[in-house]
């Protein structure tokens, strides 16, 4: 991983504080694959099998350092939540295809998340995404059912410990704005649980079809190790080796393996609609 590094041209440089990288505004997407590639080989975890890059949605500094990333790690294939298992097929078959793959999935503008598809290389692009109606029937009837067999090896046949769900529960009512009735709020975790294990297990069928090592492209709520990706990979496959990068627009305390700061964007009250009198 270092010698890949080194070959990457380089210029200027970056600071490093506390597990957290600095990366700074307009940096080069080749400096910026340089500077994430000696961090993941200086203090990483270079040969994990999976590697969550967690993101800021609206954020296209986000999606450069996705990119370089991906660039520097160069995954056997990538798993997107944006896509659907349907969209991205399509895609991978035919590249020319991701860019109308992607406008059928209703996801942000295409245009910065098209730094990771370039960065692809020969990685097989992979999607997770719960189509509307699975979403619907988690919410009302809860992640097991629908899941199949293998919810208990991801633990969704069991309920969560009380105090996590309570912090689910209050996370998603602040997600929300506070504006939607708390009572809604144990349903929005299910649907979180259940979207959480399907990345996990499109993530574990990518490495077990194509080998290591597979990246995965997620909200940063996905990618914590607390509850996230990781800790379903680790209760599901123990025997895999995961590491969780979050570009986040500001320090806080959900934990991720890296926190790497990105500049943050202007951007309107998203609360805004919801909570007008």
């Amino acid at each position: 991983m270092r010698a890949r590094c080194f070959g990457m041209i380089t210029h200027g440089g970056c600071s490093q504080l506390s597990g957290i990288l600095f990366l700074p505004k307009r940096t080069p997407m080749r400096l910026t694959a340089f500077l994430l590639c000696f961090a993941m080989s200086a203090g990483a975890d270079p040969s994990a099998d999976i590697v969550i890059l967690g993101e800021v949605h609206d954020n296209s500094h986000a999606h450069l350092e996705q990119a370089a990333a991906v660039e520097a790690l160069r995954p056997t294939a990538v798993v997107f939540e944006m896509l659907t298992a349907e969209e991205a097929a399509k895609a991978d078959a035919d590249r020319s295809q991701i860019a109308q793959a992607w406008r059928a999935s209703g996801w942000q503008d295409f245009k910065i998340y098209a730094p990771i598809f370039d960065a692809l290389g020969a990685a097989r692009i992979i999607g997770a995404a719960a189509p509307r109606d699975a979403v619907r029937s988690v919410f009302d009837d809860g992640p097991a059912a629908l899941f199949g067999p293998e919810a208990a090896r991801f633990g969704l046949d069991q309920p969560l410990p009380e105090d996590q769900h309570a912090a689910r529960v209050e996370g998603q009512f602040a997600a929300h704005c506070n504006a939607m009735p708390r009572e809604m709020m144990g349903g929005m975790v299910a649907v979180q649980r259940y979207r959480d294990a399907t990345f996990a297990r499109a993530a574990l069928d990518a490495l077990e079809t194509y080998g290591a090592p597979v990246a995965v492209i997620v909200g940063n709520v996905h990618a914590r190790t607390d509850w996230g990706i990781p800790a379903l990979i680790a209760q599901a496959a123990p025997e895999v080796t995961t590491h969780a990068i979050g570009f986040v627009e500001a320090a806080g305390d959900t934990p991720f393996d890296e926190t790497h700061l990105i500049p943050p964007v202007a951007r309107e009250d998203p609360c805004k609609s919801l909570t007008k009198s």
